[in-house]
């Protein structure tokens, strides 16, 4: 099995910024991707950024040039910086690794901008 634990949500003025973190553990062997989703209150979870194992990446429009993914393979973690954070940022966001073809999820981490 394979575990996400992800970290460094929080609440957040409009502008700010947070960085999230998601590290992986368990039966690790070949990872595909990793990335981040989101849901807000009421919506479908939708994906924010995501990065292939080759570093290729794609970003939703609503992040593009705000939110940066970052991996460091040697410990299994994927990162995403969020800045200039606006009130429609506010989700739950989920971390995901696809491993031969299986996708797993982590338990999510609020982020809340509020002013």
């Amino acid at each position: 099995q394979v575990q996400l634990v992800e970290s460094g949500g929080g609440l957040v003025q409009p502008g700010g910024s947070l960085r999230l973190s998601c590290a992986a553990s368990g039966s690790i062997y070949s990872i595909n991707a990793m990335g981040w989703y989101r849901q807000a209150p009421g919506k479908q979870r939708e994906l924010v950024a995501t990065q292939t194992f080759d570093s290729y990446t794609n970003y939703a429009d609503s992040v593009e040039g705000r939110f940066t993914i970052s991996r460091d393979n040697a410990k299994n973690t994927v990162y995403l910086q969020m800045d200039d954070l606006k009130l429609e940022d506010t989700a739950v966001y989920y971390c995901k690794l696809l491993q031969r073809g299986n996708d797993y999820w982590g338990q999510g981490t609020q982020v809340t901008v509020s002013s």
